[in-house]
């Protein structure tokens, strides 16, 4: 499910009542934590936090006006997704967030190559977003994606 909203705000105010405080939760917490350098706002249709093309003029190869994309967040028709780049790119931080999901939540993750779909809104391991945001600099994140994405 796709937003036109373009704003924070305004992508927030059109949720259904029970997934507003979640996403607006998980929203906070990654602008906070997320790595020095992205920036936050719309992007796809969902909230997303980016390499600004500032630091990478080279941009989204896929359509390279606009900026790099890093983690987007987004209100699903059935669940909340998170959606981080790194956790795709690289086996490491894959495999420790694999790990790790179990000691934060009681239902069994739920994940596609980049997306973590959490259904239920009262388990949502903020603790280990959180975690999650310091484990991959911008500078990381832009070299993973020139030797093994970009190509």
């Amino acid at each position: 499910m796709t937003s036109k909203a373009t704003t924070s705000e305004e992508y927030i105010a059109q949720l259904p009542e029970d997934r507003k405080a979640p996403i607006t939760k998980l929203n906070n917490l990654i602008k906070k934590h997320m790595p020095k350098g992205l920036e936050a706002g719309i992007g796809y249709g969902m909230l997303a936090y980016y390499v600004p093309k500032s630091i990478y003029p080279a941009g989204y190869h896929c359509k390279p006006f606009p900026p790099l994309p890093f983690i987007s967040l987004a209100s699903q028709k059935n669940f909340i997704a998170l959606y981080h780049s790194g956790i795709y790119a690289k086996k490491e931080l894959h495999d420790w967030f694999v790990a790790e999901y179990p000691k934060h939540c009681n239902y069994k993750l739920d994940m596609g190559k980049s997306c973590v779909r959490f259904k239920k809104m009262d388990d949502i391991p903020y603790d280990l977003i959180e975690e999650l945001m310091g484990k991959m600099s911008v500078e990381e994140w832009i070299d993973i994606y020139e030797k093994t994405i970009k190509k």
